[in-house]
């Protein structure tokens, strides 16, 4: 349930015990705690230590000089629109998005939320509004208890598992139909309107599109939406997968984001002209892209995993060439009305932090418009990438370019850029602790 402005909060946490108080860490993970609803009505101030903001995906921390020496507390302060009753929750309970904000008011740098919310403030102060839209692939799985074994596709109502042949079906023979609906009844009891749904590419895959809008809503929405997603996979028997790359030998998983700038008061799309012609600040937008996407690519593809998707030709481009409607370019126009045009970054995998995925990506194409960046030629057909439009296509290379760039430090200041190298090259290192089963099966023998 979100806010309506006609009943008071108390009203509408009638008969709510406990608010999950929550922010989106460097992964885009829920981190909170969970409070009384006494306590948040009454307004009382939540803490939570700063470091938590940084936390690696296997649960550990980077050293606390990157979060401050004395790891102190920061603020939860409540965003009043994004106080929702869980519908799936079996007891009465409540979730509340949450700022991180330092405890002298002012956002904190590691908050990826935060991060979000200052790119857009840039905008609005050039008179510009983004309009972003974000489209998410995910799997649905049988329960897995032993993550030696692969995924498998839940077995279906003819008492078989989904071989991949399902793409585009709009079939009920894969037993998914009460878990869909549940899913849709959450979304709208959440005020998280659907555009379009269907069977993606591979094994028991599916894409959502959420209607287009503002950036931060748009970013909690996704948030949200994936959150929604896993817990009532669970209620179901099920699981959801939001991995790149969860299966060998089928496509992977993306969030693509689309993004348009309208003039704030008139809602013009100034990527078009008077005419219906692309303006100099569309060719600017992707100019800027073309500059970040490879500083950037970490921030777009933030796991070891994320690159078992990039590095297949599954319509997962791992390039920063632009062109009208080719899936095989990291930025695409899609076809559409002089009103609507707008520019797909295909580059974020679905296991992106929303808030910094999209945050990174108007970052980048609000640097081009600054200094005017002019992009390269537009491709078409069948192409070879230029090396100066490829990315890094390890996590490794990734990192290392980041480490490098000056622009990601301008955009998200030195101390986000850091934290972020530093939880990541844990994860990164604790992955190269452990010997996969293709290097024991393949090199034994031979080496």
């Amino acid at each position: 349930m979100t806010t309506d402005g006609h009943s008071s909060l108390a009203e509408r946490l009638t008969g709510i015990d406990e608010i999950e108080c929550v922010t989106a860490d460097l992964n885009g993970v829920p981190r909170g705690k969970v409070m009384t609803a006494e306590g948040f009505l009454e307004g009382r101030r939540l803490q939570m230590a700063r470091g938590v903001l940084l936390q690696c995906i296997m649960g550990g921390y980077p050293p606390a000089r990157f979060y401050g020496s004395d790891d102190g507390d920061l603020a939860l302060n409540a965003d009043p629109r994004q106080i929702h009753r869980l519908p799936w929750s079996q007891t009465p309970r409540a979730l509340a998005i949450c700022d991180a904000d330092e405890l002298s008011g002012e956002s904190s740098r590691l908050s990826t939320r935060g991060q979000l919310k200052q790119v857009i403030s840039r905008y609005a102060a050039l008179g510009l509004a983004p309009v972003v839209a974000t489209e998410l692939e995910f799997f649905v799985f049988a329960a897995n208890d032993d993550p030696s074994q692969a995924f498998r596709p839940p077995v279906g109502l003819d008492g078989r598992r989904e071989e991949g042949y399902s793409a585009f079906s709009v079939s009920s023979n894969n037993g998914l139909r009460p878990f869909f609906k549940e899913v849709y009844e959450c979304m709208a009891a959440l005020g998280l309107p659907r555009d379009t749904f269907m069977h993606e590419m591979g094994v028991s895959q599916f894409e959502i599109n959420l209607l287009h809008g503002d950036p931060l809503l748009l970013a909690d929405q996704t948030f949200l939406f994936k959150h929604l997603l896993k817990e009532v996979a669970l209620k179901h028997g099920l699981i959801v997968v939001c991995m790149a790359k969860p299966l060998a030998r089928t496509p992977g998983s993306s969030m693509h984001i689309h993004q348009s700038l309208v003039e704030i008061g008139s809602g013009r799309n100034v990527f078009s002209d008077e005419a219906g012609q692309p303006t100099a600040m569309f060719r600017h937008f992707i100019g800027g892209l073309q500059a970040g996407l490879a500083d950037f690519t970490a921030l777009f593809a933030p796991n070891v995993n994320s690159y078992q998707r990039l590095c297949h030709p599954y319509a997962s481009p791992n390039n920063a060439c632009w062109s009208y409607d080719n899936r095989a370019a990291g930025l695409r126009i899609p076809a559409s009305s002089a009103v609507a045009r707008r520019v797909e970054n295909r580059l974020p995998g679905a296991d992106a932090n929303p808030y910094l995925a999209i945050a990174a990506s108007l970052a980048a194409g609000l640097h081009g418009i600054e200094n005017e960046l002019e992009p390269t030629a537009a491709i078409q057909g069948e192409f070879e990438v230029p090396d100066n439009l490829s990315l890094p296509c390890t996590l490794h290379a990734a990192l290392e370019r980041l480490k490098r760039s000056q622009l990601a430090r301008e955009l998200f200041g030195t101390e986000f850029i850091e934290g972020y190298i530093a939880s990541k090259t844990m994860e990164l290192t604790s992955f190269f602790d452990e010997i996969t089963p293709w290097e024991r099966r393949v090199l034994a023998a031979q080496a």
